[in-house]
């Protein structure tokens, strides 16, 4: 498992072995209705797949006093391929994503991303909604989605809300969730006949989060370059998309990241590494039919 806080060095494994969760209350939703009716409630936290949470709860960098299990809810688990867009519901999970048909036929990216998230037993469990809820910065589904333009599907006692991807991540783990709101799918565009996609990361080992990642998608004219692990959010890198060539791109990047240094890897060579995966892209979807 990808434990969050584990790059940061200041948990060893065996203290982080004796960590528990701080005590809380535990109720599973039987309907879309009862999980927002209990999602609303003080110091409430939705479970989806767990693959983050549990890890957060046992590091006790989240403290819930509720815990609502929404993975029964099988109307928040179904691939939809619309008029206009394919609907993917928050608690359909990465394997299915991986595999699915539709997805691999309308949505590439997402099938060429889902491989590269942790390890088989992960992605059985893990949804795609916990996985934009949590905002991690490293992690796939968030630059997809900013690739792919899609729009989060958010609900609430009040009604149902869409943001674009491109608002939804604010901040280290915060999104545009409000209180009592879940994640409901994500709605992606269909791209035309002729776009391509590519993908592509750089980890320290398979399954760990990336260092350096990429989601690059090309639909007609338009070019999206989404890379993750380079700040506090996914970042669209706007000059390089507008550029005309690869090494044209790549030093456009001077203008578009600015990523921070961890415990292995200056910010310079994260840049460096950013125009890497540019250079790769590029030429993969310049080549790609």
């Amino acid at each position: 498992m990808r434990r969050p806080g584990a790059a940061s060095g200041i948990i060893g494994r065996e203290e982080e072995g004796r960590l528990k969760p701080s005590p809380f209350a535990y109720a599973r939703a039987k309907s879309l209705a009862e999980a927002l009716e209990l999602a609303a409630r003080p110091g409430a936290k939705v479970l989806a797949g767990g693959q983050s949470l549990v890890a957060s709860l046992n590091l006790r960098l989240a403290s819930p006093e509720l815990l609502v299990d929404i993975t029964g809810l099988k109307d928040l688990a179904r691939i939809e391929v619309l008029k206009d867009k394919v609907r993917v519901g928050a608690l359909v999970t990465h394997a299915r994503i991986e595999h699915s048909p539709e997805v691999a036929k309308h949505l590439p990216l997402l099938a060429q991303a889902a491989p590269h998230i942790a390890h088989a037993a992960i992605r059985n469990a893990g949804t795609l909604g916990g996985s934009l809820a949590f905002a991690d910065p490293a992690a796939e589904w968030p630059a997809c989605c900013l690739a792919l333009d899609a729009s989060l599907v958010l609900v609430s006692p009040q009604g149902e809300r869409r943001v674009p991807a491109e608002d939804f991540f604010k901040d280290l783990y915060t999104t545009a969730l409000a209180p009592g709101e879940i994640v409901a799918a994500a709605e992606f565009p269909l791209p035309s006949s002729t776009a391509r996609s590519a993908f592509a990361e750089l980890v320290r080992r398979r399954g760990d989060y990336a260092i350096v990642g990429l989601a690059a998608h090309r639909n007609g004219a338009g070019l999206k370059l989404a890379f993750f692990g380079v700040g506090a959010v996914p970042v669209l890198a706007k000059h390089a998309a507008a550029a005309p060539d690869a090494e044209k791109a790549a030093a456009a990047l001077d203008k578009d990241l600015d990523p921070p240094a961890d415990l292995y890897h200056g910010a310079a060579t994260k840049l460096h590494l950013a125009k890497v995966l540019l250079k790769r892209a590029w030429n993969t979807l310049s080549t790609s039919r």
